[in-house]
């Protein structure tokens, strides 16, 4: 497990670090109607909790009422993630709570731009996040997430030739060397799975 977590840090500081952020538009599609992965409840409960994210999350942004609300006010937006959410994922429609931000402006501007958390600096956070389409990072995102995909699929290759190896060699301290790159490579493709990793 600590080389998953060592693993996904890297990757996501990685990531974060190669963002081009200069693909931004400034349209304040990304503020106006936003989602998370986990339902308004659970979000609250953890919140409670101490989870910084959540509670960062829930003091930036409010839940629309209903769905028709966030759909008029970016209707394109909330089908693309509903699309992407509950056919892509595997997330009922009836968990997604849409929200929006309290501090954007009129004019697409923040209002607590220096002070804003760290989920709005990195936003948007990785390359399965679903953004408005025409988004600037659609195309760049969509490239990372191929870049992700062709990763896993060397992966399970080398999984297949770590088992070969592993059936020629004898030694205890050989085999708790393969063994060990092989709960590493698991992990990694686990890390995707609500992505859909599986079938990569």
């Amino acid at each position: 497990m600590p080389i998953y977590n060592t693993y996904m840090t890297s990757y996501e500081e990685n990531y974060l670090d190669k963002r081009p952020q200069d693909l931004c538009h400034m349209c304040g599609r990304c503020c106006r109607v936003v989602t998370t992965t986990r339902p308004y409840e659970e979000l609250v409960k953890m919140a409670e909790t101490g989870d910084e994210g959540a509670y960062d999350f829930l003091k930036i942004f409010e839940p629309y009422v209903s769905l028709e609300e966030a759909r008029a006010v970016d209707k394109e937006l909330v089908d693309n993630v509903i699309q992407r959410s509950c056919i892509d994922g595997n997330l009922d429609k009836s968990e997604l709570t849409f929200y929006k931000c309290k501090y954007l402006l009129d004019d697409n501007k923040c209002s607590i731009y220096e002070a804003r958390p760290a989920l709005c600096r990195h936003c948007p956070s990785t390359p399965w996040a679903v953004v408005p389409p025409g988004c600037g990072f659609e195309a760049w995102l969509f490239l990372k997430r191929e870049e992700t995909k062709q990763k896993i699929r060397k992966s399970k290759e080398d999984l297949l030739e770590l088992k070969l190896l592993r059936s020629k060699m004898k030694k205890p301290e050989d085999l708790i060397k393969i063994d060990a790159v092989v709960n590493k490579i698991y992990g990694m493709i686990e890390s995707y799975k609500k992505y859909g990793s599986e079938n990569w």
